[in-house]
């Protein structure tokens, strides 16, 4: 089975750089978007399996990004986990209303998102 590709969207290099590790240790094909227009950028270009977008980002934000890919008929089937600092129920509630499939509250429990990853790729077939 080829190596599925996660796209990561967050604008902190820190994060992005943590998730990238945990990712590809576990045998994962990774990419990283700064922002939200980064991350439409990239998946013009390669349609990732699943998509860890952060909510708190310049410019376009990670609500408006996951709409824009959950309404699109191109990209609607891929899974999009929301990863936030964000931890009110009003935002998880929003988040879901937005086309995500999860909600985690950062700092995210590793193993915890590998479990949702796999659940939903496997989902997803």
């Amino acid at each position: 089975m080829p190596r599925r590709n996660i796209l990561v969207v967050d604008d902190s290099p820190t994060e992005r750089h943590f998730l990238s590790e945990l990712l590809s240790s576990h045998g994962y094909q990774v990419s990283t978007a700064e922002n939200g227009e980064a991350a439409l950028s990239c998946i013009r270009t390669s349609l990732p399996h699943l998509i860890i977008m952060d909510v708190v980002m310049p410019g376009q934000n990670g609500f408006q990004t996951t709409r824009e890919i959950s309404r699109d008929p191109s990209t609607q089937h891929v899974p999009i986990i929301i990863c936030s600092s964000k931890n009110q129920e009003t935002d998880r509630i929003w988040g879901i209303r937005q086309g995500a499939r999860e909600f985690m509250v950062k700092p995210v429990d590793p193993i915890q998102l590998l479990k949702k990853i796999a659940s939903l790729l496997e989902q997803a077939g």
